[in-house]
């Protein structure tokens, strides 16, 4: 084709605005047209004969896939004619092909070419906004206001949240500004309430809403409400918010899923499989209603109901090592171990493969077969290298378990040769150094862990306990664990160890507020030994005695408790 024909046949291609099809990654067919076909044609201005040979090169250049080349060639066009259509189609590629920097450019040269155009100017506060020039978004969003155009001040807010709170900051001053001129805009009263919420101020944003109820069909001021009263701990407010608004609404699926996920929170089980029941008939493809569904048949014990969910989720090749790992749970609950472990042995690598491969640990251990649960992880380092230091450890922690701690101590003396680097595997050694009664090696384990990382607050309290707990050197145990402490001040592991370690030191007013503390955050029954013991100290036997006696209920073979409650009591029984 000569020059004078090609571009004739550009002036053709430009004049009728055909849209770029590029060839569809899947197959050769074409895909779908990349700049939707505006309602009304584009009007391109006189251009040089370069131009429009350019043009036809990125218009070609579509046709055969080539995106890359079309963007250039249009971006470069966009830049040298400033031409509102050229840079439209420029900004249309540019999204589609996720330029980021070329969408924000040629949406620009857009918006300041066709300032009428309440599209362009859409488009320009979007890229802004996706750039994180906030405050220039907003000017152009305000000129869509203006023009009664379709804003998307939510989107402005939402591209914020992450941001720093001096950004937020400046964002809402400009939403204050423009609620003072249009009071009753409802995406400026979302994007407000939004931004208050992630500051921190719940209870304003919640004022907000109340006080601007949605339109009809606004879902996202609803959505926002819900999640603001389940922030504040009222989450069996938003239920019926919701629930009316389902009943509203019923095709809207992130409505019926905030719901459904909201009944859980709830601990509303039986309804929220109704919810999940009804969403998947709205949509029968949907694996993840099909996976919510089978989860919470298994919460509900209804094995039966479980097994047929997860049996399809394996048929349709979807979460299919989930659904092993939970049928062999399954199996499990049903006392077939061998059926456990041929859906353990199922479960690839992934999220699931470490714990399908601790019970199928677990379940030979436990049943004699230690050779043979030996020989299995030893194929699996193996064959999944990478997972070698977990494997050390499911292999160790289950033998420990199993009351076999010489056998998990070569375990992990094998495991440390090959692997001296890993602490994971010192802080487990250290751990069954202790349960073996060799404090020494146990310090030695936890200080060369300290040395690597002198900020572990889990070793720092390990070994803080140890030493407040086995040895008599409570100061130097109270700094390790005031250091852990001063790390992880909510922990209440080390909530714990404090407590204990004041009590130590005769602090029993100290170590009776530590100990409530950890016991309200993890009422276990370590803590309730040392919190009972601490009562009984300062006097308060009857309370001592009313919280060993609940834990004792549901842990009658608890040795900390008994032996607790022995020596304080003289007797095993309360």
């Amino acid at each position: 084709m000569n020059r004078s024909s090609a571009l004739l046949l550009a002036l053709v291609l430009l004049s009728g605005c055909q849209a770029l099809a590029p060839a569809s990654p899947d197959d050769s067919s074409p895909a779908e047209d990349v700049a939707s076909t505006p309602e009304k044609p584009v009007v391109y201005g006189s251009f040089s004969e370069d131009t429009l040979y350019s043009l036809l090169s990125a218009e070609l250049a579509g046709q055969r896939n080539r995106l890359d080349l079309a963007l250039d060639n249009y971006v470069t066009q966009a830049i040298n004619t400033q031409d509102p259509g050229v840079s439209e189609r420029a900004f249309r590629i540019a999204e589609y092909l996720g330029a980021d920097q070329a969408a924000l450019d040629t949406s620009l040269i857009w918006a300041r070419n066709a300032p009428d155009d309440l599209e362009a100017q859409r488009a320009a506060a979007i890229q802004l906004a996706r750039n994180g020039r906030y405050d220039d978004s907003m000017v152009y969003m305000e000129k869509v206001l203006q023009g009664k155009g379709d804003t998307h001040f939510d989107f402005l807010a939402l591209s914020a949240l992450e941001t720093d709170a001096q950004t937020r900051a400046g964002l809402q001053k400009n939403f204050d500004r423009l609620l003072l001129k249009y009071p009753d805009n409802s995406q400026l009263i979302f994007g407000k309430a939004l931004l208050m919420q992630q500051d921190g101020d719940a209870e304003g944003a919640l004022s907000l809403l109340e006080k601007n109820p949605p339109q009809d069909g606004e879902i996202a001021p609803i959505l926002l409400r819900a999640r603001v009263l389940q922030s504040l701990n009222r989450g069996n407010e938003a239920l019926p918010l919701l629930k009316k608004t389902v009943n509203q609404y019923p095709d809207d699926k992130r409505l019926g899923l905030t719901y459904a996920r909201t009944l859980i929170e709830q601990n509303q089980f039986a309804d929220a499989k109704v919810q999940f029941a009804s969403l998947l008939q709205q949509y029968p493809e949907d694996d993840e209603l099909r996976f919510s569904l089978a989860l919470l048949s298994l919460e509900g014990k209804n094995w039966d109901e479980a097994e047929g969910y997860l049996e399809d989720l394996i048929a349709r090749d979807s979460h299919v090592d989930s659904a092993h790992l939970n049928l062999g749970r399954i199996a499990e609950e049903r006392n077939d171990p061998q059926g456990a472990l041929i859906e353990y042995a199922q479960v690839g690598p992934g999220n699931d493969y470490l714990p399908a491969q601790l019970r199928q640990a677990d379940i030979l251990i436990s049943n004699g077969r230690g050779a043979e649960a030996t020989k299995k992880l030893a194929a699996a380092r193996d064959a999944q290298p990478e997972y070698a230091s977990q494997l050390y450890l499911i292999e160790a922690e289950t033998l420990a378990a199993n009351n076999q701690t010489d056998r998990a101590w070569a375990v992990l003396q094998q495991a440390i040769k090959q692997n001296p680097d890993d602490l994971s595997l010192l802080y487990s050694r250290a751990m069954l150094a202790e349960k073996r009664n060799d404090i020494a090696q146990m310090e030695r384990d936890l200080r060369a862990i300290l040395q690597r990382e002198p900020d572990n607050a889990m070793a720092l309290n390990a070994l803080g306990y140890t030493l407040s707990d086995r040895t008599t050197r409570y100061d130097e145990a109270k700094a390790l664990i005031q250091q852990a402490y001063d790390l992880n001040p909510d922990d209440p592991a080390v909530l714990d160890s404090l407590g204990w370690v004041n009590f130590r030191l005769g602090n029993l007013p100290e170590a009776e507020r530590l100990l409530r503390q950890a016991f309200e955050r993890f009422p276990d029954q370590e803590v309730a030994a040392h919190l009972g013991e601490v009562l009984w100290a300062s006097g308060k036997q009857r309370e001592a005695k009313k919280i060993w006696a609940t834990f004792l209920k549901e842990n009658p073979d608890s040795p900390i408790l008994r032996k607790t409650v022995l020596r304080l009591t003289g007797s095993e029984t309360l």
